[in-house]
């Protein structure tokens, strides 16, 4: 039996929300925390944002359990799919960035130079077993799915992409916060489509080591 997320009260929900908000934009602006480089900062930034989305829905872990049980390879097959499709709008989207923007090379560079920070094997287990899908439990999975329950489907998708883009603009870099605002709105859209957190979670990885290790654009 399918156990369902339990309505989460509005304080708790914003109270998530700002810790999100302010862990992510304090992380791409200043790039490191003490001894934690940028990407453990980031693992350590969803690991707790997750801890906390599991703690305010005790019933996620259980809704994610059945997710993940319900049509895995169709689910799987979808998120591979999706990857495909958002790696094609980036490729097409880095052409055009290119002939619109004069800022586009650098910024783009700027986003690559931050694999000079860890070697490439820790940056795919840190994106493929922890970033990626934590990123889509809590993004999505998390604040979409409850802010779409108080404000409407629509809405939420709209304010949980925004938030997703605008986290980015700590780094000061546009390209990224183009980039973000491009993959929340995808992710968002997808999730609204098919409401599985594992197809989110499979597009979101699959998608992100290939861009940033496999086949950079």
């Amino acid at each position: 039996m399918k156990s369902e997320p339990r309505e989460v009260r509005t304080p708790a929900l914003a109270g998530i929300a700002c810790f999100v908000a302010v862990s992510f934009v304090a992380l791409f602006r200043l790039g490191r925390l003490g001894p934690l480089d940028f990407w453990w900062w980031l693992g350590l930034n969803v690991l707790l944002a997750a801890g906390l989305s599991f703690a305010a829905d005790t019933g996620y872990p259980a809704s994610l359990a059945a997710d993940l049980k319900s049509g895995f390879a169709r689910k799987a097959g979808l998120g591979l799919a999706c990857a495909a499709v958002l790696y094609a709008v980036f490729a097409a989207g880095r052409l055009a960035a290119l002939k619109i923007f004069p800022f586009a090379a650098s910024g783009i560079a700027s986003i690559y130079c931050l694999r000079s920070q860890a070697g490439p094997a820790r940056i795919a287990l840190l994106l493929g077993l922890l970033i990626g899908p934590g990123e889509e439990i809590v993004w999505r999975g998390f604040l979409q799915e409850h802010l779409g329950r108080k404000v409407g489907r629509t809405m939420g998708l709209v304010l949980t992409a925004g938030a997703y883009a605008l986290v980015h603009a700590g780094s000061g870099n546009v390209m990224l916060v183009l980039a973000a605002g491009v993959c929340g709105v995808f992710w968002g859209m997808t999730y609204r489509l098919f409401r599985s957190p594992l197809v989110n979670i499979v597009s979101h990885t699959v998608w992100a080591v290939g861009i940033f290790l496999v086949a950079p654009l």
